[in-house]
């Protein structure tokens, strides 16, 4: 199983980085994706590609701030865990990290270098106070 990590600080208070990206209805504010929708406990997200996964939402822990869904299995995807947390660091900053841990290994890389892009888009999106 690939695994990889991507962690960003974020000049916000934990909380407002939390009410971004740990409620799976606004994965598509800042992850790079054509489109996303949520019943219950399913995500599907809809790629630039246009190809369409369907998600299980597994965790949303607000007093941890930890999100955690998987890609349920498919043609591409054998095996897949996706979390982000959101760790406090001082006054006014925190830490986003996401890690994703996936089979077939190659799509670690992929998945980690659109997490890299959505990363950079949350702390855009964060700091600028949209």
């Amino acid at each position: 199983m690939g695994t990889v990590r991507r962690d960003i600080y974020v000049r916000c208070a934990p909380d407002d980085a939390w009410t971004l990206v740990g409620n799976p209805a606004r994965v598509h504010e800042w992850f790079p994706m054509h489109s996303s929708r949520v019943e219950g406990t399913k995500r599907w997200v809809t790629l630039p590609s246009l190809l369409t996964l369907e998600e299980d939402i597994l965790t949303v822990d607000s007093a941890r701030r930890r999100f955690q869904y998987s890609i349920v299995p498919n043609a591409l995807i054998k095996d897949h865990l996706s979390t982000v947390d959101v760790i406090e660091e001082g006054t006014n900053q925190c830490k986003i990290s996401y890690t994703v841990e996936v089979t077939p290994d190659v799509f670690a890389l992929v998945i980690a270098g659109a997490a890299g892009e959505a990363l950079e888009n949350a702390r855009r999106i964060l700091e600028s106070g949209q």
